[in-house]
């Protein structure tokens, strides 16, 4: 598979199966899950039209999704522009190390110049090396540091 087995595009109403497994499989590799009313809304809102949601794109090969990205505008106190929080990205096992992942973050990376936000932004896990070896290909590391409520 190269990049150009791959088609990148926004999810739609029909994809709703497929991205479901994805994002299954994504939170399972995070050894998470969530309850069925948050699949549901979640996937309203990346399909609908409200600014404030989220946004979706999925990776297609053969007529089968293959990988899913997340991704949100919001405004930032250091900018005028919006900027772009990209949360989740997904490449099925059999295709990863394809070019599936970079392929999904260049759609981002469009749709973010597309939108007039000069950064896109995300996170990972310490542990999730392979796609770090992507992430330090693609992106710059940052020397920020998460904390969260507990």
């Amino acid at each position: 598979m190269s990049n150009s087995d791959v088609t990148v595009r926004p999810l739609t109403e029909a994809d709703k199966p497929g991205w479901h497994a994805l994002w299954k499989a994504y939170l399972t590799f995070y050894e998470t899950s969530v309850p069925d009313e948050v699949y549901e809304t979640t996937f309203a809102r990346l399909i609908g039209d409200d600014a404030q949601d989220y946004n979706a794109l999925v990776a297609e090969s053969d007529g089968k999704l293959v990988g899913l990205t997340h991704y949100l505008f919001h405004r930032h106190c250091w900018r005028i522009e919006n900027v772009c929080y990209l949360q989740d990205l997904y490449a099925a096992p059999e295709v990863r190390g394809k070019g599936v992942g970079r392929a999904l973050i260049e759609g981002v990376y469009a749709a973010a110049d597309a939108a007039g936000a000069p950064s896109v932004y995300w996170m990972t896990q310490e542990f999730n090396h392979t796609a770090r070896q992507l992430y330090d290909r693609i992106g710059t590391l940052t020397p920020f540091i998460k904390y969260q409520r507990p």
